[in-house]
Order: C-alpha cells, then sequence, then structure tokens
C-alpha cells in the first residue's frame, strides 16, 4: 500500500473530520430562508466543487439576489461556529496523523472549503500541529474531479503525484486523486452511503475508517527502504 508513498494528501469533510451532516443542514437552512427547497440532486451536483464555484453554481440554479461574496459570507458565518464547536475528528484519525508523522511522512489538507472556516477549524482540533501544508478550492483553478488540487499540494510538498496517497470519501474527490495519477485509499462516510457501490470501484484501497489503517503503521518504515 505505501511501497514508494512519501506524502499523504487528506480530503477534510467527510474524510479527516466529520462535518458532511453540516453542510447538508446548512444548504437546507440556506435556501429555507429564501422561501426555497433543497433540491434531491442538489447534493451530488456539488460534490467536489470548491467553495466559489459552488456559490456560482447556487446563484445561477436558485438565481440569487446576492453577490458571491455575500453568499460566501452568509455560508461562513453559518458554518464557522459549527466547526469550532461541534466538528470532531473522524474515529482514529488524529491517531493516523499522529503516526504518519512519526514515520515521516509528509502531509497535506486538500480541500474544496474556503480558509477562513479551516482555520475556524484549526482552533479547535489543531490540524496543523499534523500537517505540512493546507490548500483550498479556493487557491487553484478548478475544484475536484479536477485533479488541480491534488497536484499543487503535491507540488507544494516537493512530490511527484506517484510518491503520494489521497484520502478521499466521495466520487468527485477519488475522481480528483486518480486524474492526479495518484493512488486513492477511500474512508467510508455515513454521508456518502448511497455512492458506496461507485467508491469502492473507483478506489485503489477501501478503509472502514483510521482505525482499520493504524495496523499498516508498523509495516510503513520496511515499506518504504
Amino acid at each position: 500500500m505505501l511501497n514508494g508513498i512519501r506524502g499523504l494528501l487528506f480530503d477534510l469533510d467527510g474524510t479527516l473530520v466529520d462535518s458532511m451532516w453540516m453542510w447538508k443542514q446548512i444548504d437546507i437552512d440556506f435556501l429555507g430562508g429564501l422561501g426555497l427547497a433543497l433540491p434531491g440532486d442538489l447534493q451530488e451536483i456539488i460534490q467536489g466543487m470548491s467553495f466559489s464555484e459552488t456559490a456560482v453554481y447556487f446563484k445561477d440554479r436558485f438565481r440569487l439576489n446576492m453577490g458571491l461574496e455575500e453568499i460566501k459570507r452568509i455560508w461562513t458565518e453559518m458554518s464557522i461556529e459549527k466547526y469550532r464547536k461541534e466538528v470532531p475528528f473522524k474515529p482514529a484519525a488524529e491517531e493516523f496523523l499522529k503516526e504518519a508523522r512519526k514515520a515521516g511522512m509528509k502531509t497535506g489538507i486538500a480541500t474544496s472549503n474556503g480558509r477562513e472556516i479551516v482555520e475556524g477549524l484549526n482552533e479547535s482540533l489543531a490540524l496543523d500541529r499534523y500537517i505540512d501544508v493546507l490548500v483550498t478550492g479556493c487557491d487553484v483553478g478548478a475544484g475536484k474531479p479536477a485533479p488541480d488540487i491534488y497536484l499543487h499540494t503535491a507540488e507544494l510538498l516537493g512530490l511527484r503525484p506517484e510518491e503520494c496517497l489521497v484520502f478521499e470519501d466521495v466520487p468527485a474527490g477519488i475522481a480528483a486523486g486518480k486524474a492526479a495519477g495518484m493512488k486513492v485509499c477511500a474512508i467510508e462516510d455515513d454521508a456518502a452511503e448511497e455512492f458506496r457501490p461507485q467508491i469502492r470501484s473507483m478506489a485503489d484501497y477501501y478503509a472502514r475508517d483510521f482505525r482499520e489503517l493504524l495496523r499498516f503503521m508498523p509495516q510503513w518504515g520496511k515499506e518504504r527502504l
């Protein structure tokens, strides 16, 4: 699994932290405040889009009479306090990050979320203890499933794509990692249950959670020799 791997690149929401439940509720509340219902296809369509791309999509689809920055400001205000107080690491994710550091792995987060929101999460979980670089969807040209965010993260870490292992929870993210020429390990998330067969078929590896992956830790040093 780790032969030739020098860097671990992580999606954030639904992969490292348990937060996908929150975003669906924010969409419901945001649209509800405008007298609109949540369309059944919305979550699948916006999957992997950057924060800015999602704002453009909402503005166009729902013909919103507000600017893109205002939409993003409202979403940030709705989410940032939840990230600070209600969003935990997924099971064994923090331990996995600690062990990755001990093993000398380079680490990066590649998230579709906005930087201000991630910084709010960092206040509670101190992600920067374990992560070398943070790249958001707003830092690159195109969001997932385009490979831009993973290629840029690898570049910042000084790694080639084939030296990176990506961790993702949804099809768009897995497609982004594969398009970047990287191996991908899918991490199960309840919010993506309907896509599970597709996820299993797309990913190189699949784990219910990081507890399953911790058993590989004693082998890391040997595999990288």
